[in-house]
């Protein structure tokens, strides 16, 4: 006979016994007392998963419960300890702990594991409820600033009055002008030194750029300044009679190349599988032959992008041209119409995110990508505005430190007013953001550092509905992937399954059950009309890839 014997009992209570005149006797803890050489306890027949047959809107969440059934009719939850899986995660993913996201739309089943015997359920996503009332959606994309920046005293904001230099002193954010006459550093390079490790005493880092003929620049302490609210009223009153989102986080570490990829896909990555993030601007190289493109499937050749690797560190560096899925492919395959209205800038280049996306390049797609930003005010007029929209400024009008006019306010007021005052209103979200933080201060950390790139710093968010939460400030995490899912779930799209996939949908914004809001326009000093006569040639809005064009002048940061 054997020596020794393995028996399981007990719900997999393992013990070792040694086989005496018959019996065994069990030497370790924990089981107790004298046993046959066969199981005594119950053993596991069957799992039940609930709710059976469940249904869910696009976008919400539901918990599953595990039911074990014994060979002595006994029950025990199981729910912590089974292996949950969806057969379908593009429409349902669910964690460890059964809790599972609504991400897609369609039919899944969700399986309850526990070794050899298992048990499941079909669940179905139906049409968010934003489906329900949303037809349009229009993303208006400014550039290169932050809440403490631009919204200084916004009521019931988290707006900071004063920051933390890298001496620990104490900095007063002091007021400046829209249209500033420097820009400052805001590359992946100048993240890391703003954010020090979680500190956000940094700010004093970020490298200052003064424009050809600046006088008095930089100030003391150019990083530390907030916008005078009297130059920025139409963005006031669209934040105080809408909602405002005081944590909305630009999804990436750098500039605008990478954070213009994000808005139309939810990554930077060269490709559907790459571990790599595009981290900065597209360098063209000197005496390169010029294509009219500065980035992207056509700039010249031996342009190059810098790629983070996941340790955190810009390994290498591509060609700027990309090939992977992006929001713009499931609004195809849906019949969505869509389209990117972007200034003809000289140089087109990083604000023109379709630009760096092979397939859309080269393809029918980019009869969807309109050249002239104004266009989308004709668009409206005409009643021939596509369902989504993607509007990108001119560098006058973009708020980009160093480059611009003042008059963004007042763009943005145009677009608002034209889709306010006409038959679109009833059924759109307008979604105002900003691409990246562009240097400024500002007193919030990211909420967490994924695949050594994301998140990014705060930057502003408006979200302008009949639907929208009047004088509502969100204190609930956004970024950049929010925007596509709440398009997704509009539209009962799949998930990308970038960005997206983790983020919310922005739904505390609105409240659906509320009667639909009439329109006020925004007063502004600028209306369409001077933007649709305006014949100067628009400037791009992030002038960090047209240097050669606009000289400028590196100087340091003046120390407190």
């Amino acid at each position: 006979m054997p020596t020794g014997l393995n028996i399981e009992r007990n719900w997999l209570c393992t013990a070792a016994f040694l086989t005496l005149g018959g019996f065994a006797t069990m030497f370790s803890g924990g089981c107790g007392g004298n046993a046959t050489g066969a199981p005594t306890g119950p053993t596991l027949n069957s799992i039940a998963v609930t709710p059976a047959a469940g249904s869910i809107a696009q976008g919400m969440t539901q918990q599953f419960k595990a039911t074990g059934t014994y060979s002595d009719n006994s029950a025990k939850d199981l729910t912590a300890t089974v292996t949950w899986t969806s057969s379908a995660t593009s429409v349902v993913t669910i964690d460890a702990t059964g809790l599972a996201h609504a991400v897609g739309f369609g039919e899944t089943s969700v399986r309850a594991a526990s070794g050899s015997i298992s048990g499941s359920t079909t669940f179905t996503v139906t049409a968010s409820a934003l489906s329900q009332v949303i037809q349009y959606v229009v993303v208006i994309f400014q550039e290169n600033r932050t809440p403490d920046n631009l919204f200084h005293g916004l009521p019931g904001a988290d707006i900071a009055n004063s920051g933390t230099n890298s001496a620990g002193q104490t900095i007063p954010l002091a007021p400046t002008s829209l249209a500033n006459n420097y820009d400052l550093n805001h590359s992946h390079g100048a993240f890391v030194a703003m954010y020090n490790g979680g500190k956000m005493d940094g700010a004093d880092k970020v490298s200052i750029s003064c424009s050809a003929n600046a006088t008095g620049c930089p100030p003391a302490n150019p990083q530390f300044k907030y916008v005078s609210p009297s130059e920025v009223q139409p963005y006031f009153q669209l934040a105080k009679q809408y909602a405002f989102g005081d944590r909305m986080f630009q999804t990436n570490q750098g500039p605008s190349f990478p954070a213009h990829q994000f808005i139309i896909s939810g990554t930077s990555a060269d490709t559907a599988t790459s571990t790599l993030f595009a981290a900065e601007n597209p360098v063209v190289p000197p005496n390169a032959a010029p294509t009219g493109e500065g980035a992207g499937c056509n700039a010249p050749v031996g342009t190059l992008v810098s790629m983070i690797d996941p340790s955190g560190v810009e390994s290498s560096r591509i060609y700027p041209c990309f090939e992977h899925p992006t929001l713009t492919d499931l609004l195809d395959g849906r019949r969505v119409d869509w389209r990117y209205y972007a200034p003809s800038a000289e140089g087109l280049s990083i604000w023109v995110g379709p630009d760096a996306i092979q397939h859309i390049r080269s393809g029918g797609d980019w009869s969807r990508v309109i050249l002239n930003q104004t266009q989308v005010l004709t668009d409206i007029e005409k009643r021939v505005l596509p369902q989504v929209t993607w509007v990108i400024p001119s560098g006058q009008a973009s708020d980009h430190a160093g480059i611009n006019d003042g008059a963004g306010p007042s763009w943005v007021a145009s677009v608002v007013n034209a889709l306010g005052n006409s038959p679109y209103w009833p059924h759109t979200a307008i979604i105002i953001t900003w691409d990246d933080w562009g240097g400024w201060y500002d007193h919030v950390p990211p909420p967490s550092i994924s695949n050594s790139y994301e998140y990014g710093f705060r930057v502003p968010l408006i979200v302008v509905s009949p639907y929208a939460k009047p004088a509502y400030v969100s204190h609930v995490t956004h970024d950049f992937g929010s925007i596509l899912k709440f398009i997704e779930e509009v539209f009962e799209l799949p998930s990308l399954g970038y960005a997206d996939a983790r983020a919310d949908d922005l739904s505390d914004c609105f409240d659906l059950k509320q009667l639909p809001r009439l329109f006020e326009s925004i007063p502004a000093k600028l209306n369409a009309n001077d933007f649709l006569n305006d014949k100067r040639a628009p400037l791009p809005p992030d002038d960090d890839d047209q240097q050669r064009i606009r000289p400028i002048v590196v100087k340091p940061s003046t120390p407190p």
